[in-house]
């Protein structure tokens, strides 16, 4: 199935839509709409309210006969939660409970106060790039009413829907959208279609994961950054997972530390996905995989080496 890469709503067939956000960038999320019988479930809100509020609006034609009974957020990150707060009240918000207990680790004055922070000048350039568009100052954190461990079987009017838990990966609770009587999976940021992908939860299980999503055959993917794909968006995002793990394990081998891993390693083959500054944080993670007593970095600390791979990589 071809889908335009434009801003907005987009129906898929079935009574299933996406809204997309290009470029797909830092921030610049994906969201679904599953309908059946009156009613309609939202998978996941944006980064702010005001796009938050631009999405409902454009889905208002369609929700005014299917309204939003029910929510789920895919995992914890900002640019798929930070809009529950304008949902109906008597929507029921489903999530992992791994992705519940993150949503409440990282509140948007955390976020806001980073961007004001005393950083060096590269590092406030960088977060400038990636999170200045976002106005998080006023948004309320609204937490999942309902969580679940592994897998849950929803009914939305006569359709069944499957949220199946698959993290830790990307986060610690990203799960998976399945309409099986679609043939779609709404796959959160276990796919990154044409950007590069981050791992900031674990790095050998998000590659199971690409495997468990293949396994489902669906015909569509709707993935949480970039275009609506099929499996071969999500085989590409694997082999990026697989290639860089496997130059990492040499460097790891051979005693070369992880940020001189991340400037030797060639991802020259994946030129053309944005975000390429990820690498380092991939390459981090991957390290922690080689050897679990490594200490976990901080945010900040990842992107600062973020910031400072683009430096020397892009000056």
């Amino acid at each position: 199935m071809h889908v335009a890469y434009t801003k907005g709503l987009h129906e898929l067939g079935d009574g299933l839509y996406a809204y997309l956000q290009p470029d797909g960038g830092w921030g610049w999320s994906n969201a679904g709409l599953v309908t059946a019988g009156g009613t309609s479930l939202l998978i996941d809100t944006l980064y702010d309210l005001r796009l938050t509020r631009e999405m409902l609006d454009e889905m208002a034609p369609v929700t005014a006969d299917h309204p939003i009974d029910a929510a789920m957020n895919t995992h914890a990150n900002p640019d798929h939660c930070f809009g529950n707060e304008l949902l109906p009240r008597s929507a029921e918000i489903y999530s992992s409970q791994v992705t519940a207990e993150e949503m409440s680790e990282l509140s948007p004055r955390q976020l806001h106060a980073l961007k004001q922070a005393d950083l060096p000048a590269h590092v406030q350039a960088f977060v400038a790039s990636a999170f200045g568009a976002f106005d998080v100052a006023d948004v309320s954190v609204r937490l999942p009413s309902r969580t679940f461990e592994g897998r849950l079987e929803l009914r939305i009017g006569e359709r069944t829907v499957s949220l199946v838990e698959l993290g830790p990966a990307h986060t610690g609770g990203d799960t998976i959208v399945h309409v099986p009587d679609a043939d779609v999976v709404f796959t959160g940021d276990l796919l990154f279609n044409h950007g590069t992908p981050i791992v900031w939860a674990d790095y050998d299980n998000w590659i199971a994961a690409c495997e468990r999503i293949l396994e489902l055959k669906a015909a569509v993917l709707v993935p949480g950054h970039g275009p609506v794909s099929d499996a071969s968006g999500l085989r590409d995002l694997r082999r990026y997972l697989v290639y860089v793990r496997g130059e990492a394990r040499k460097c790891f081998d051979a005693g070369i530390n992880e940020l001189q891993a991340a400037d030797d390693i060639d991802v020259s083959a994946f030129s053309d996905w944005g975000e390429t500054e990820r690498l380092v944080a991939n390459v981090i993670a991957a390290y922690r995989a080689f050897d679990a007593s490594r200490p976990r970095r901080t945010r900040v600390e990842l992107i600062t080496a973020m910031a400072d791979w683009r430096v020397r990589h892009r000056p």
